[in-house]
């Protein structure tokens, strides 16, 4: 059974439940064993996700990053993004990135509810890529 980890930095609380809550869904659906730790922002996801690499076979990031009046959003958003996608180069497995970035509050509850129809939110999208990783090996020709 593939163990998931899903990192979730909580922060704004009611977009990352509708993220975990939607990236569940699609997990659970695939049979994936998954566990969820949370974060108390985005930039400590790398780290977290760095001291259960051996722990787990893949992972997803969840959180949320709303553009402020300062560099802040820059820094936090490039830095994390890297270090995330770092980890897993260099430990060879899967991570996928639900992490919003908005430029205001209103773009980031748009892509965090809870949809009933078939339209994404970036937990499902996260989740959906990470399917597609797990399961993508080469074709032969």
């Amino acid at each position: 059974m593939i163990k998931v980890l899903i990192i979730n930095s909580n922060y704004y609380k009611n977009i990352s439940k509708n993220l975990i809550s939607n990236a569940k869904k699609v997990l659970v659906k695939e049979k994936y064993k998954i566990d969820i730790l949370e974060a108390p922002g985005v930039f400590e996801i790398p780290f977290l996700i760095k001291k259960n690499i051996k722990k787990y076979d893949a992972f997803v990031a969840l959180g949320c990053v709303i553009k402020g009046d300062t560099p802040h959003f820059n820094l936090i958003c490039e830095s994390t993004f890297n270090a995330i996608l770092e980890i897993s180069i260099n430990f060879n497995k899967p991570i996928t990135n639900g992490i919003i970035t908005a430029l205001n509050l209103k773009q980031a509850i748009n892509r965090s509810k809870n949809y009933k129809s078939k339209k994404p939110n970036k937990g499902s999208e996260a989740a959906h890529a990470l399917i597609k990783v797990i399961k993508s090996g080469p074709k032969s020709v």
